[in-house]
């Protein structure tokens, strides 16, 4: 056991008492997947689908992350912008950006929609993110829109009192490296998670959830969903708008995350299955790595830090995780029979790279009703060496962080398992 720096968006902390010893893990029982709401397992896809699925989505709806979002009508306010456009390398691309109002009541809000496409004819796959500090921090395009929400200061980037600034521009552009995959094939989309939720102690005043008719202040109900359902259903909506444009194949639109947002992809992959892949980049606890296992970041701790972010019930797990009637291996096994994949960085111990494997492992069974090889080993891999079959999963080289690599990994993933 040991005191901790561990990274959070704008900056790091400090975390009391992490356990990064493998033999000080307590011993523990993970709950079926493949359980009914009468504890029976089910043996076949359909089993899966009509009784198992909707248990165990409802533990975690009632557990960890609060009641699915409902969906609400979309519509572009303005115009839609396309423009074509040169990338680094001389890749050339179409850039297309809108603003769509998020449902019809007087008080929704807004997002803000960036897309590059490669210049073919037919529709392309889409990977789509949100990201962290507003579209125009993903990529140094003069072109894209500066956000006008509010955003996190950070002593790195130039941002001004929560104010974006042309100085911003591109400055989270290693993250996202967009040249590749257009080159690859692939678009990549793009859409700024405050626009939604500003990820913030008090953001819910000022989040989606008041339009959609739920308490935003007081005592709010055991289930009531916070940042990462927002985000979540902030997801949704945008594919909603993708799939009617017609340069985006709609049966391949792909869901990422990093961190927290990678917690998010995660959930979004549960609540709309229309996404075609589901991938996780370093979602650790509340994502994929299993929370009964006290290794890093533990219940009592990201509760305490973000409570914004889970629905009340989940914090009151803190210090008995093993009680908890679901584990992050039934959110995984949501994605079945889609593919999945989960990627971890060898050092990034605060969000158990271990851990995020046997989740992995654990959530096999669900693919296995649907005649699918999952993972496909119980042997945690080498570092840099990607394996699995319809959940793919790799520890990397590094630190807690979405690098070029792991998008090559996303990547060859989907040319392998969603390619016409």
């Amino acid at each position: 056991m040991a005191a901790s720096i561990v990274p959070f968006l704008g900056g790091v902390c400090l975390a009391a008492e992490a356990n990064y010893d493998e033999a000080a893990v307590r011993q523990y029982t993970l709950p079926d997947i493949l359980a009914g709401p009468d504890g029976t397992a089910v043996t076949t896809a359909d089993g899966w689908r009509d009784i198992a699925r909707p248990h165990q989505f409802k533990l975690l709806e009632t557990f960890v992350y609060g009641r699915r979002l409902p969906a609400v009508p979309v519509s572009v306010t303005g115009k839609v912008e396309r423009a074509d456009c040169m990338l680094a390398g001389d890749v050339m691309a179409k850039r297309i950006q809108a603003t769509i109002k998020l449902g019809d009541a007087p008080d929704a809000l807004t997002t803000d929609v960036l897309l590059y496409l490669p210049k073919t004819a037919r529709p392309a796959p889409v990977f789509l993110h949100l990201n962290f500090r507003g579209n125009h921090a993903e990529y140094p395009d003069p072109g894209i829109r500066l956000s006008t929400a509010w955003v996190p200061d950070n002593k790195a980037t130039p941002e001004v009192e929560h104010v974006a600034t042309e100085a911003s521009r591109g400055t989270s552009s290693r993250g996202w490296p967009v040249e590749s995959l257009v080159s690859r094939g692939y678009g990549m989309a793009t859409a700024y998670c405050g626009d939604v939720f500003p990820d913030r102690a008090d953001g819910r005043s000022s989040s989606a959830l008041k339009s959609l008719g739920r308490p935003v202040e007081g005592t709010l109900p055991p289930d009531e969903p916070g940042g990462i359902a927002t985000w979540a259903w902030q997801l949704s909506r945008v594919l909603d708008w993708l799939i009617t444009l017609p340069e985006v194949d709609p049966t391949r639109v792909i869901v990422v995350g990093h961190s927290r947002l990678g917690k998010t992809a995660l959930w979004a992959g549960a609540c709309d299955e229309r996404f075609a892949m589901v991938v996780s980049n370093d979602s650790g606890c509340g994502g994929a790595a299993l929370s009964r296992r006290n290794f890093g970041e533990t219940v009592g701790a990201i509760t305490s830090r973000f409570p914004h972010w889970f629905c009340p019930t989940f914090a009151t797990y803190a210090d008995r995780e093993t009680e908890l009637p679901c584990d992050q291996h039934t959110l995984l096994a949501m994605t079945a029979p889609r593919p999945l994949y989960v990627a971890s960085a060898v050092d990034d111990r605060w969000a158990d790279p271990r851990g995020e494997f046997l989740s992995c492992v654990a959530a096999e069974p669900a693919w296995k009703l649907f005649g699918l090889d999952g993972l496909g080993t119980r042997e945690y891999p080498a570092i840099d060496t990607p394996v699995g079959h319809s959940i793919g999963y790799h520890v990397r080289t590094g630190r807690h962080d979405l690098l070029p690599y792991d998008w090559q990994q996303f990547a060859d993933f989907a040319d392998r398992l969603l390619s016409k």
